[in-house]
């Protein structure tokens, strides 16, 4: 035996989506019923668990067996779940569902079966989801079922060999999706990534329950407050209904076409007296903060700590991580200078304190979200990032020299880019300046190219610039930045002539090329990076674009999440590839962490959380640990700047 395709079903009465897969696991209630599986691709055995039936001895064995390779769509569920029977270690399992998120093709097996055309697909999906939510999860009692509050094999035997239909016929999926998937494998570099991913995330971060349980208690008390406060301005029996609150609105003469929290906060600005009052209410009972809270509750493990909380090649066209759980990847910011008191009057449950000291609450809580992580008991919290990763990146695959002398010396690059655009010394761009602003609006919205509109939606308008100066802001940054413009043709000229003439084209250190299975349908544009990672692009193909010019499409996950037809262009070439090679310095920071012999408890974005006994918290040698050039890359300038801490904050 050399390979082992495994699928299995479980149950419990913890709510996967919610507490995440370890604390799934970890719950009583949780048992496996069916394990499906096939041994080197033969035929798909099954083995009922639930009606007395035992995996074989030799199956058991081959869990174990480092010379027996493991493999599943998502492959931690089966690794997790099974080391409850046997212990199996991760570097012996492959998942299959990383093999396609490597391609560009979606992380559900329903749709990548539907996406490669199997028989499968969204019909398969919602039979399966059916009997998951039959088998899997716990029913509600009534009259007609007994008041039983599981459904067993026994309780409707034809569903019950359906589900087993299923489960066999997921493992036969998986292997064909392995199959089609053959001539693209995962380097084994990523292969080693995704292991040290779920180690991360099996280990999980400690949660400061008295944080979340005061936040709850005073968010409810709050609620409740301002609900009442709006019942008796409004005579609304329920005045958080937007319906209802829509209604009175327009019976008090304001015009308002919904109550997103943009244009709550717009019509703020131009109310008066109990509409004013009204709306304010309205958005502070908005606040998402106590969900983030509920959602860490739901995760947290009996030991304290929350698991699960990353999703390694989340964003596939990238390869960067996703926020699962509690989403850590979009977390409010923190401007208090307080947080530490804030955080003593939350666990007290001090709402009247924190009213009369901080004014709005909900804000309060929101900012404390990230504190509600802390460091194990003995230990610190050591945070470092990556310093403008993504400015550097971009400057050094650009060769944007001026910009390569700011990260040598000062760094200053809002100040820099500033001075480069109005020709004014750098050092009369002071901050909170006029210039500085336009230059700090103009480097989150403009290197991907970004126009007018990216600077409107960096809030270019709520800095104080005007819209007519828009335009002028534009061309003195795509001034200034040459070859920053040049690299956004160059890359859209590269995959232009790969598709019209099949041939490779190397640039900036790039090679992109045509991938093809012919056999299996695949057809590929990918992008090598320099640290041999490549980007995939399924089904590409040429059709006018934006402005009736020839532009590369692609299939991917569109923004409804569904399986569609992408266009792309130079600047969203160049955004994929910086975000990449930013991602793959974080992997390769992340290793080193680990090889130093430190714990990662998490990271967001660019930026890694170690938790490590107080008197091994020196943030120096992990910023240098950070800061060492890449080996694929020994002339990009990276630098990482951290502190240490009790708890999590955005510092």
């Amino acid at each position: 035996m050399n390979n082992l395709s495994i699928d299995i079903e479980t149950y419990c009465e913890a709510d996967l989506k919610k507490t995440g897969l370890y604390r799934y696991v970890q719950d009583d209630s949780f048992e496996i019923l069916l394990f499906a599986y096939s041994v080197d691709f033969g035929e798909v055995q099954i083995v009922d668990l639930a009606q007395g039936e035992h995996i074989p001895p030799g199956i058991i064995f081959a869990l174990s067996d480092e010379s027996v390779t493991k493999r599943a769509f998502n492959a931690a569920f089966e690794w997790y779940c099974l080391n409850t029977i046997v212990a199996t270690p991760l570097n012996q399992w492959r998942d299959t569902m990383l093999q396609a998120l490597y391609c560009g093709y979606p992380g559900a097996l329903g749709t990548v079966a539907k996406a490669l055309k199997l028989d499968d697909g969204q019909q398969k999906k919602a039979v399966g989801t059916k009997l998951i939510n039959y088998f899997s999860k716990p029913c509600k009692p009534t009259k007609n079922n007994g008041n039983r509050t599981r459904n067993l094999p026994h309780h409707d035997v034809d569903k019950w060999q359906l589900f087993k239909d299923y489960n066999i016929q997921d493992v036969v999926v998986e292997m064909e999706v392995l199959r089609r998937f053959e001539s693209f494998p995962v380097p084994e570099q990523e292969q080693r990534m995704w292991e040290l991913d779920l180690q991360i995330n099996a280990h999980g971060v400690a949660v400061d329950q008295d944080v979340v349980d005061g936040a709850q208690h005073v968010s409810d008390e709050v609620t409740d407050k301002l609900t009442a406060e709006a019942k008796e301005i409004t005579g609304l029996s329920n005045p958080n209904s937007t319906a209802q609150l829509q209604k009175w609105l327009q019976e008090q003469g304001m015009k308002i076409d919904n109550l997103r929290k943009d244009t709550v906060a717009d019509k703020i600005e131009e109310s008066t007296g109990d509409v004013k009052r009204m709306l304010e209410i309205r958005k502070e009972l908005s606040k998402t903060s106590v969900k983030k809270f509920k959602a860490m509750d739901a995760a947290r493990c009996e030991d304290g700590r929350a698991r699960g909380l990353l999703q390694h090649y989340g964003a596939n066209r990238t390869g960067r991580w996703a926020g699962r759980l509690v989403q850590v990847q979009n977390l409010p910011k923190n401007e208090m200078d307080s947080l530490a008191f804030a955080r003593n009057l939350v666990k007290d449950r001090a709402t009247e304190a924190l009213e009369l000291i901080y004014g709005n609450v909900s804000n309060v809580l929101s900012e404390l979200i990230r504190t509600a992580f802390v460091a194990s008991h003995g230990h610190k919290l050591a945070v470092s990032d990556f310093s403008a990763i993504e400015a550097r990146v971009i400057a050094w695959l650009a060769g944007e020299q001026w910009r390569l002398d700011v990260f040598a010396t000062h760094g200053k690059i809002y100040e820099a880019s500033a001075s480069a655009m109005f020709n004014v010394p750098i050092e009369e761009i002071t901050k909170g300046s006029p210039l500085r602003q336009k230059g700090k609006v103009s480097e989150l919205a403009l290197g991907y190219q970004g126009s007018k509109g990216a600077l409107m939606q960096m809030g270019a308008l709520d800095m104080g610039i005007t819209e007519e100066e828009l335009p002028d802001i534009v061309k003195r940054w795509r001034s200034a930045n040459r070859r920053i413009v040049d690299l956004w043709y160059s890359l859209e000229n590269a995959a232009l002539a790969v598709m019209k003439t099949g041939d490779p084209v190397g640039v900036k250190g790039l090679l992109f090329a045509r991938e093809f299975d012919i056999e299996r349908g695949l057809d590929f544009l990918t992008i090598q990076l320099p640290s041999r990672r490549k980007l995939y692009y399924a089904k590409p193909f040429i059709a006018p674009g934006k402005f009736d010019q020839d532009a590369v499409h692609y299939y991917g996950l569109g923004e409804n999440r569904q399986w569609a037809k992408i266009p792309t262009y130079g600047g969203k070439i160049v955004e994929n590839v910086v975000q990449a090679i930013a991602r793959d310095c974080l992997a390769e920071a992340l290793f080193r962490v680990h090889n130093a012999g430190y714990q990662t408890v998490m990271h967001v974005h660019d930026e890694v959380v170690i938790d490590v006994p107080e008197h091994q918290a020196d943030i120096k040698y992990l910023e240098e640990i950070m800061g060492v050039p890449m080996p694929w890359a020994p002339d990009l300038q990276l630098e990482a700047d951290g502190f240490v801490t009790d708890f999590y904050q955005k510092d």
